[in-house]
């Protein structure tokens, strides 16, 4: 191929030497060389597809172990084999892979979750919190040789702890024993939705140890849900966080909002295929879950809420527990707690008379 290209610019460089254009048989020529240096490059082409086809059984094998050494050692300790993990205490200690795609599943799956401000750390945070409501710092106008009114402002904290939770997964050994089955895929979404139905939950109505959005400071009563009382409290969030902002509420109130038009017969909810639930509330999205209480709605920028999750997880298998159901128990714990630390950025309404239950 490189005898074709050669000649090929030698027929190039003949006609510009001598200041001619290119004749009629070099042209031909140049045509014949340039379809051969093609063909030649389209047989290359498609011996490097079929080698990325064809994988000799060492290429296959690499393929195969592209599941990473953690990710196969963790399928075969569920599978039974003890020795395939380290073992703590209190059971196996996950892979921090394996840890890591239980996590951010469980950012997928709780909207909630995914929208606080996360700390994926061990370990107590504290955080230092300004109280600008008894006691703020202020500019003024002054004059020459007077003095500055002094004024101070007063920081609080808000600590997060290690509140260990837990979840229980049972396996069949029907699919434990088939080799065709995803299992570390089907455990993996197991854990993180039982761990994300929980932590959503404590994210809305947690007032104990993890606390959630029932502990919002700006609330607002109302005897009836209606459009002005929406409004009202959309306007207690300041203008600075209201780009992030969004609705979060039962299902049954979304129904109810669903019915509920402006002064011009016009709707208040939107359909909105840019966000994930569809829906928008006075231009701002809408997510509705079951975990909230019917009788409140939460609104703002959901960062507000600070969250900490570690990634160590620990799993334990219950061999036995579960024998007569022909099952295997896998039980997980992670280290969780929550609270809201910028206050300022959520505000909550209150409907008198209506189911406080989230179900």
């Amino acid at each position: 191929m490189n005898n074709y290209i050669t000649t090929m610019n030698e027929i190039v460089n003949t006609a510009k030497a001598e200041t001619r254009a290119i004749n009629e048989e070099e042209t031909a020529k140049f045509n014949e060389l340039k379809g051969k240096v093609n063909s030649i490059k389209a047989t290359i082409a498609m011996e490097e597809e079929a080698r990325n086809y064809i994988m000799s059984p060492t290429e296959q094998q690499k393929k195969d172990n592209e599941m990473s050494v953690e990710e196969r050692s963790f399928e075969n300790y569920l599978r039974g084999d003890q020795r395939a993990l380290d073992v703590g205490n209190n059971g196996g200690i996950i892979p921090q892979t394996i840890a890591n795609q239980i996590i951010e599943k469980v950012k997928e799956l709780s909207p909630i979750y995914s929208l606080s401000t996360i700390f994926n750390v061990g370990g107590d945070l504290v955080f230092p919190v300004y109280d600008d409501e008894s006691s703020a710092i202020v500019a003024n106008y002054v004059e020459d040789l007077t003095e500055l009114n002094e004024s101070t402002g007063k920081f609080t904290t808000v600590k997060l702890t290690n509140y260990i939770v837990g979840c229980l997964a049972k396996v069949s050994k029907s699919l434990i024993n088939r080799q065709d089955f995803n299992l570390l895929s089907f455990v993996v979404n197991k854990v993180a939705q039982a761990i994300a139905e929980f932590m959503e939950k404590e994210l809305i109505t947690g007032t104990d140890k993890a606390q959630g959005l029932a502990t919002i400071k700006t609330i607002r009563e109302v005897a009836a849900l209606d459009a002005d009382s929406l409004i009202d409290v959309q306007l207690d969030v300041v203008q600075k966080y209201q780009g992030n902002a969004v609705w979060i509420m039962h299902s049954n109130c979304l129904r109810a909002i669903r019915k509920l038009k402006d002064a011009d017969g016009n709707y208040l909810l939107n359909k909105d295929l840019t966000n994930g639930f569809g829906w928008s509330l006075l231009g701002r999205p809408v997510y509705f879950t079951e975990s909230c209480p019917q009788d409140s709605i939460y609104y703002g920028d959901m960062s507000g809420l600070y969250v900490k999750l570690t990634k160590n997880v620990e799993l334990q298998l219950l061999l036995e527990k579960f024998a007569t159901q022909h099952a295997v128990g896998c039980v997980g714990y992670v280290e969780f707690d929550s609270k809201i630390v910028e206050t300022q950025k959520l505000a909550a309404l209150k409907i008198k008379g209506a189911k406080s239950k989230g179900q």
